[in-house]
C-alpha cells in the first residue's frame, strides 16, 4: 500500500494471555488469534444494498484443526453475527471481545485433533463513509446525480470489518468470493469471473475463481457503474477502470502496467500468478493505492493521467505508484511478511523496485537522482528525531499498526535496500531476491530469510552488514578532522537537537564511506567500523558518502566546507548532482545544532547559479525549512529573508522562464515550475502578476507544470469571487488532480475568515475525508494560519476522533499540521497541556513527532536567531 502519508482499546491481560500463540512465541503479549485452528479456505458470499449502505453475508471458512477444542475465535468488527455453526452443529455460546477485535464460539462437540472442519457464519454490515473494510465512495455523476461505488480496503486489519475471518497475515487461504448485485452494475473481485447467474430477485450472482493462497488484507471486491480502457501487451487482460468518463485517462496507466508486468516477470524469473490484472480509481480512497491481488485500487488522482492536461510531476507520481502497486505483487503478495513488524519487507522493497523500474522505461526522468532528494531526505528527516523507530518495530496490537505506515517502513527502508544493492552489486542483488521469492512464494517471511537468500547468491556475510540497519532507531553523523591527508572519523548518532544521551548512542554502524577523490573515482572499500577511525586521502579534494549512496550525514570542517562550496559552483565541478544535493541537505540538517545557520546561507547564496534541477529543489527546501523556523519571529527579520529568499531565485527564475516547450527535458520543465512557484512565494509583483494574468486566461490555458503556483497566487493575492471560483474547482470534482491543486491553495489566502471557512470544509462535509490534509496544510502556512489552525483543532477535536477512524492516518496528518509548525516553548507546553489526560493510542506516535518537530525548532532558534540576523545585516538584507 502506498500511504500519502486507531480507535483506542485496553487489551486486558487475561485476553492477552490466550490469544498470543505459538506463533509469536517470541514476541511478548503480541496480541493474535489462538492456534488451535488454521483456515485454509474461504467461501464468502456478499450482498451490497448501495442505497440503504447495507450489507448480508455468508463465509464458510475450512480448517484445520491443531489441537482438540471446542473453541473457535475470529476477528470481527462492527458485523451483527446472525449464526455460527461448525459441522452443521451450532454454537452453543458466543463471546465477543471488543477491544481484541474478535468472537470466540463454543461448540457442543469438541473438535479432533488432525482433523478437518467448516464454520460457517452469516452475518450483516454497514458499507461504512469511514474508508476501510467494506465501504461506500460517493461522487457525483455527470448530471450531478450521486452514485456509490461499494469498494473495499481490508490493509492492514480491516477484512475483519467485510466479513467474519482469521485477519493476521500469517493465516494465508485460498478465496471463492461471490457478490450478489443488480445487473447495472460491475462487479469485480481479485480473481477472474467463472460464472454469472441471474437470480429470482431479478439480480446477479457473480462467482469467481479460485485466488491463489493469500492473507486476508488483500482481498477485495468491487460493486458500482464503471467502465474500463484496457492494454493488450501483456499475456494476461490488463485494464484500468474508472467511473464512467473518468477511464479515459487510465491508457497510460494500463499500457504502463503491462510493460511493467513483462518486466517484473523476466526480472523475478517468476510468472504473475493471476489471470488479470485489474486497476480501479476510487474516489474515495485513505492510502495512496492498494496492492490487493489482481485487483489494485487507487486514489483516482494516482492513476489517471492525461497528456497535456496533467503535469510532469503527476505522470510521475503515476507511474511511481503504478509500478509501486505492481511490485507488491510478487513483495507482498506472493511472499508476505510472517507479521507487521516486518512491514518493510514489503514497502521498502516496492518503493525501491518502483524507482529501479522507472528508471528502466524513463531513463530520461533521471529518477536516481531525485531519489536522494526525495527519497533519502525523507527517512532521514524522520529518522533524525528522537521519536523515530527501527525499520523492523514491535507491533504487538492492531491499533499499533497504522503509524507505522510511514518514512521509515517505506523510505529508510527502500534506503537500505538501495545499500545493499549496492553493497553486493546489482546484478546479484537481483538473483538474491528473486531466489527469496522463489523460495517462499505463497508463504511468509522474516528479514533473516531475505538475508540468508542474499548471503548465499553473494558469498557475503549479508546479515553482519545490514541487519544492525533494520534493528537500530536512527543513522550517524561522522565528524571529520583533518591532518594534512589524513582524516580522523568519528561516528555518533545524529539528532535534531544534536542532545544525543549517552545510552541513545551505543550503535556503532558499519558505514561504507565511499570516498570520492580528486580524480572522481570513488571508493567504496573503506568501512567505518569503530566509533573512530582513520582514512588516508590523495590530494587535496574529497568527498565523503559519494552520490549519497549510505544512510549517513557528513560534518565537515569549515574550511573543508568552503571548498565543497566553492567546487560545487564550478561549470564542471567534480561533485555529482547528488553530491550536491547531499551537501546542501547535510548543511540543513546541521544548521542551528552542529554549525551556525549562516553557513547554510552562504551555501545557498555561492551556489544561486546552479543549473540541475534536483539541487534545487533541495535548496528551496531548505530556505522554506529556514522560513518556517523563523515564521514567529520579527517582522524586520522575516521581510530581510525574504529580501534573501528573492535575490536567491528570482534571477534564476527569469533566466529558466515559465514558458514550456515539448522539448524541455524532464530536469528543465522541473526547474521552471519549482523556480516559478518559489518566485511567486516571496511575493515579487513580476512574477505575481503573472500568476494572475495567466489564471485570467482560463484555468485550462495554464500549463499544468505551474498551475498550482497560479491557484495559490490567486487564493493569495485574487478576490473573494476568485477564492469561491478555486472552491468550486474543487467541488465540481469535473478537473481530476486540478482539484487537489485548488483546494491546496484556499489556505493562502490573507482573508481569515475564508482560511477559517477553509477548515470548516473538513467537518461539514465539502472536502472528501482523504483531502482533509491538504486543506489544513494550506492554512496553517505561516504564523496567523498556524494558530488558527491549532485553535480550531482544538474547538473540534471530539468531532475529529470520530470523523477520522482507526487504521486511517488522517488524524495523524491534521495534528502535525496544527502543531509540528511551532516554535515557542509556551507553544509547546500548550500541546502537551492539550493532550495531557486523553487517550492517544493510535496517533501516540504522531503527537511525539510534531513535538520534536517544535523542540527541534526551539533549540535551532535559541541557538541562531542571533547568527541569522547578523548574516542578513551583514550582507545588507537588514
Amino acid at each position: 500500500m502506498l500511504r500519502h502519508l486507531t480507535r483506542a482499546r485496553h487489551i486486558a491481560p487475561s485476553f492477552i494471555s490466550r490469544m498470543c500463540s505459538s506463533r509469536s512465541a517470541n514476541v511478548p503479549n503480541r496480541v493474535v488469534l489462538p492456534s488451535d485452528v488454521k483456515p485454509t479456505h474461504y467461501r464468502v458470499r456478499l450482498e451490497p444494498d448501495l442505497e440503504k449502505f447495507t450489507f448480508s453475508g455468508e463465509v464458510e471458512i475450512s480448517l484445520d484443526v491443531a489441537t482438540a477444542t471446542n473453541q473457535v475465535a475470529v476477528n470481527i468488527l462492527d458485523l451483527t453475527i446472525h449464526s455460527a455453526e461448525i459441522n452443521g452443529e451450532k454454537a452453543s455460546e458466543s463471546k465477543h471481545d471488543g477491544d481484541a477485535q474478535s468472537m470466540t464460539w463454543t461448540f457442543p462437540s469438541q473438535l479432533v485433533a488432525g482433523s478437518q472442519a467448516k464454520l460457517k457464519v452469516a452475518f450483516d454490515g454497514t458499507l461504512n463513509d469511514q474508508l476501510a473494510g467494506f465501504y461506500r465512495s460517493v461522487h457525483k455523476d455527470e448530471n450531478g446525480k450521486q452514485q456509490v461505488v461499494a469498494t473495499t480496503q481490508m490493509e492492514a486489519t480491516d477484512c475483519r470489518r467485510a466479513f467474519p475471518c482469521f485477519d493476521e497475515p500469517a493465516l494465508k487461504a485460498t478465496f471463492d468470493i461471490e457478490m450478489v448485485a443488480d445487473k447495472k452494475y460491475t462487479v469485480l473481485s481479485n480473481s477472474d469471473v467463472k460464472k454469472t447467474s441471474e437470480l429470482p430477485s431479478g439480480k446477479v450472482l457473480t462467482q469467481f475463481n479460485t485466488t491463489p493462497k493469500m492473507s486476508t488484507y488483500l482481498v477485495a471486491f468491487i460493486v458500482g457503474e464503471l467502465n474500463y480502457v484496457e492494454s493488450n501487451d501483456f499475456r494476461v487482460p490488463v485494464r484500468v477502470y474508472g467511473t464512467p468518463g473518468l477511464e479515459k485517462k487510465g491508457q497510460f496507466s494500463a499500457d504502463l502496467a503491462a510493460k511493467t508486468l513483462k518486466f517484473f516477470e523476466e526480472t523475478f524469473g517468476i510468472e504473475y500468478p493471476m489471470p488479470k490484472c485489474d486497476m480501479v480509481g476510487i474516489h474515495d480512497f485513505s492510502a495512496g493505492a492498494m496492492e490487493n491481488w489482481g485487483l489494485i485500487t487507487y486514489r483516482n488522482v494516482d492513476v489517471f493521467f492525461e497528456e497535456g492536461v496533467d503535469s510532469l510531476s503527476t505522470k510521475i507520481r503515476v507511474a511511481e505508484v503504478v509500478q509501486h502497486e505492481l511490485a507488491h505483487q510478487w513483495f507482498g503478495n506472493l511472499v508476505t511478511m510472517e507479521w507487521w513488524d516486518g512491514l518493510w519487507l514489503n514497502e521498502g522493497f516496492a518503493t525501491w523496485m518502483s524507482w529501479y523500474s522507472c528508471n528502466h522505461f524513463f531513463p530520461e526522468w533521471k529518477v536516481w537522482e531525485s531519489y536522494v532528494s526525495k527519497q533519502l531526505q525523507g527517512c532521514l528527516d524522520l529518522d533524525g528525531l528522537r521519536s523515530s523507530h527501527p525499520i523492523q518495530v514491535p507491533v504487538k496490537r492492531a491499533d499499533e499498526i497504522a503509524q507505522i505506515f510511514d518514512a521509515i517502513s517505506y523510505l529508510k527502508g527502500s534506503c537500505v535496500i538501495k545499500m545493499i544493492s549496492q553493497f553486493l552489486g546489482e546484478d546479484i542483488f537481483i538473483k538474491g531476491i528473486a531466489l527469496y521469492l522463489k523460495r517462499h512464494q505463497y508463504g511468509n517471511t522474516t528479514t533473516d530469510d531475505l538475508w540468508n537468500a542474499l548471503a548465499e547468491v553473494s558469498g557475503k556475510d549479508v546479515k553482519g552488514q545490514m541487519d544492525i540497519w533494520t534493528r537500530k532507531v536512527g543513522y550517524p553523523l561522522v565528524t571529520v578532522e583533518e591532518s594534512g591527508n589524513e582524516l580522523t572519523l568519528t561516528q555518533n548518532r545524529y539528532l535534531r537537537t544534536a542532545d544525543v544521551k549517552p545510552e541513545e548512542n551505543e550503535t556503532v554502524y558499519p558505514v561504507v564511506l565511499g570516498v570520492r577523490s580528486a580524480n572522481g573515482k570513488v571508493d567504496h572499500t573503506k568501512v567505518l567500523s569503530e566509533r573512530t577511525g582513520k582514512i588516508t586521502i590523495d590530494g587535496d579534494f574529497y568527498k565523503l558518502n559519494a552520490d549519497q549512496s549510505s544512510i549517513y550525514r557528513v560534518h565537515y570542517p569549515t574550511d573543508r566546507l568552503l571548498k565543497l562550496a566553492e567546487e560545487g559552483a564550478k561549470p564542471h565541478s567534480r561533485l555529482s548532482v547528488e553530491d550536491r544535493v547531499g551537501l546542501v541537505t547535510d548543511l540543513g540538517a546541521l544548521a542551528g545544532a552542529y554549525v551556525p545557520t549562516s553557513q547554510l546561507l552562504t551555501l545557498i547564496w555561492t551556489w544561486k547559479n546552479e543549473q540541475e534541477s534536483t539541487v534545487w529543489t533541495s535548496i528551496l527546501s531548505n530556505i522554506a525549512r529556514i522560513r518556517q523556523a523563523w515564521k514567529f519571529e520579527s517582522a524586520e527579520v522575516r521581510d530581510a529573508f525574504t529580501k534573501y529568499r528573492e535575490a536567491v531565485i528570482v534571477p534564476m527564475a527569469k533566466q529558466v522562464g515559465h514558458e514550456f516547450s515539448a522539448s524541455d527535458s524532464a530536469q528543465v520543465a522541473s526547474l521552471k515550475a519549482d523556480l516559478f512557484a518559489a518566485a511567486v512565494g516571496t511575493g515579487n509583483k513580476e512574477f505575481v502578476d503573472t500568476a494572475l494574468a495567466l489564471y485570467s486566461k482560463g484555468v485550462t490555458n495554464i500549463n499544468a507544470n505551474i498551475r498550482p503556483t497560479v491557484f495559490r497566487a490567486v487564493a493569495e493575492y485574487g478576490t473573494t469571487a476568485q477564492w469561491n471560483e478555486l472552491l468550486e474547482i474543487y467541488t465540481s470534482g469535473a478537473y481530476g488532480a486540478t482539484g487537489n491543486e485548488a483546494l491546496s491553495s484556499l489556505g493562502s489566502t490573507k482573508d481569515m475568515a475564508l482560511r477559517q471557512k477553509a477548515l470548516d470544509f473538513i467537518l461539514d462535509g465539502t472536502v472528501r475525508t482523504q483531502d482533509s490534509y491538504r486543506a489544513i496544510g494550506g492554512v496553517a502556512h505561516d504564523a496567523a494560519g498556524q494558530e488558527l489552525a491549532w485553535k480550531w483543532l482544538q474547538t473540534k477535536y471530539d468531532d475529529l476522533i470520530k470523523t477520522f477512524p482507526p487504521g486511517l492516518n488522517l488524524l495523524s496528518h491534521i495534528i502535525s499540521s496544527a502543531t509540528a509548525g511551532f516554535t515557542k516553548q509556551e507553544q509547546l507546553s500548550d500541546i502537551e497541556k492539550f493532550f495531557s489526560g486523553r487517550d492517544l493510542k493510535g496517533i501516540d506516535q504522531a503527537l511525539n513527532i510534531a513535538k520534536d518537530r517544535v523542540r527541534a525548532s526551539i533549540n535551532w532558534l535559541g541557538k541562531d536567531a542571533g547568527d541569522v540576523k547578523d548574516w542578513l545585516v551583514k550582507h545588507q538584507f537588514l
